[in-house]
């Protein structure tokens, strides 16, 4: 699943490609991929003759704006938006389609049918989900050391799930939580009630520029993500852990070891990463 650096990717080659482009019409191909409204067609006539004004994300939700409207879109596993000229052959795997005035159009294609859309009047889209009750973003002024402390204070969760909740903070994923874990040196089936506060300060600054690094890298080309332009991310080139079970850590040459957390594949150093609680091995 695209996580916050590659969403953020994606947000950026569309401010690219489609920003003021007006749309003819829409077609939806997968109606259940449409969540608000529920009838697709409410959904196509209200962004008739809209433009695209702005494209925003929050975590790993992608925000377009018109004029009128914001829709809420999440690639989820595999979604990928492309723009295409309308004489092009139409992928198999399109579910929707954005016709835009000038010839071009937005194609959403999506393998596994997980990806979906919200319409909202412009202004509404925070008050609901799926966007309400999310966490700080991990690059803004409410993500503080003090923040996060206070948030794995009150959980019983093991530091890996934890960090995963998107209302504790947005945009993290299996990769980027084992890759600032790693950095962070902290083993990811740790308690996360058990973290000292020089720890969480470490674990601050690690999830932090994991993310920076990976933004500007464009994030990591995991399967079979691409942004919008098929161009891939360059992260997976820099990742310690993620993907990397049975090499040796880049750290300390400890073949890294992979096993199943809070129901989710982890990657981790045994040797880098000790399971300790309160400073005693366990």
């Amino acid at each position: 699943m695209p996580e916050l650096p590659e969403v953020e990717t994606v947000r950026k080659t569309l401010e690219q490609l489609i920003l003021g482009k007006k749309i003819n019409h829409v077609s939806v191909f997968w109606p259940k991929m449409v969540k608000n409204p529920v009838d697709t067609e409410q959904f196509t006539d209200a962004l008739r003759g809209q433009s695209f004004l702005k494209i925003g994300r929050r975590g790993k939700f992608l925000l377009l704006y018109t004029e009128e409207y914001t829709l809420v879109s999440h690639l989820r596993m595999e979604g990928k938006y492309s723009l295409d000229l309308a004489e092009e052959p139409v992928n198999k795997h399109t579910h929707v389609i954005f016709h835009f005035e000038d010839g071009y159009e937005l194609r959403y294609r999506d393998v596994r049918k997980f990806g979906t859309m919200h319409l909202f009047l412009k202004g509404t889209e925070f008050g609901q989900a799926p966007l309400f009750g999310l966490g700080p973003e991990p690059f803004s002024i409410e993500f503080t050391p003090e923040y996060l402390a206070g948030r794995l204070a009150r959980t019983n969760r093991k530091i890996k799930p934890a960090l995963l909740d998107q209302t504790i903070l947005v945009g993290l994923g299996n990769i980027y939580v084992d890759e600032a874990l790693f950095r962070a040196r902290i083993h990811p089936e740790r308690l996360a009630s058990s973290l000292s506060e020089a720890e969480i300060e470490v674990l601050h600054e690690q999830i932090v520029s994991t993310l920076g690094e990976a933004v500007e890298k464009g994030g990591s080309t995991i399967r079979s993500y691409v942004n919008s332009q098929g161009q891939m991310g360059m992260f997976q080139q820099d990742l310690f852990v993620y993907g990397r079970k049975g090499e040796e850590c880049k750290s300390c040459g400890t073949p890294l070891l992979k096993s199943v957390v809070g129901g989710r594949g982890t990657h981790f150093c045994p040797a880098c990463q000790k399971l300790e609680e309160s400073g005693e091995t366990v």
